[in-house]
């Protein structure tokens, strides 16, 4: 495992390497005393996993392989983040959340508890790319909400509680908590009762 900055590990840690931890953000480029990765007890790292200065995991987090998580990410209890995952930093990720393979999460996101998130879904945080105006602003995935495979989520859209996105939709706008997203553009339907979750 290769190690910049001061990092902190729980026990338990399973490294497949090669694992790269505490890696430097743009602000600690060139500096050896950064603050480093935070890993909770029962930690998994598969191979080509780089994970950034100041990303907390948390106890019993795993990653596939060549998962890369940027700076500035605080990951709950429990996840899973699938092989080829990017994660660009910033962000906020929940406990018990599974993330598919090859999913990406820009800057700005949240992610609540107990999320799924499907394979090849992307998240977006710009508006009217590549101005970043009015802001970045990544969407709100709230507690128990599924997003299906390779749907796509726009800037600072709101996924309630419990809600749920069909596979292959873009979603332009909010989606209520206990509805259903289904389609491009999205259109807002009751939730199934087989997929009521928490």
């Amino acid at each position: 495992m290769i190690e910049y900055g001061i990092n902190t590990i729980g026990d338990g840690l399973t490294v497949f390497d090669p694992v790269t931890i505490g890696f430097p953000s743009r602000d600690y480029i060139g500096r050896t005393d950064h603050p480093g990765t935070i890993l909770g007890n029962n930690v998994t790292l598969r191979s080509g996993t780089i994970l950034y200065a100041d990303v907390t995991l948390g106890d019993r987090c795993n990653t596939g392989h060549n998962v890369m998580i940027r700076e500035k990410t605080l990951i709950g209890e429990g996840t899973s983040i699938g092989t080829g995952t990017i994660i660009e930093g910033n962000c906020t990720i929940g406990s018990g959340v599974s993330i598919q393979s090859m999913a990406f999460v820009p800057t700005h996101t949240t992610i609540g508890d107990h999320v799924f998130i499907g394979p090849h879904v992307t998240l977006t945080n710009d508006r009217y790319p590549p101005s970043g105006k009015p802001r970045l602003e990544g969407p709100v995935i709230e507690d128990y909400a599924v997003i299906g495979a390779a749907a796509i989520i726009l800037p600072g859209v709101t996924i309630g509680r419990g809600a749920a996105v069909a596979a292959g939709s873009v979603v332009t706008h909010d989606v209520p908590a206990g509805m259903m997203a289904v389609g491009s553009p999205a259109r807002v339907r009751p939730l199934p009762e087989e997929m009521r979750r928490g």
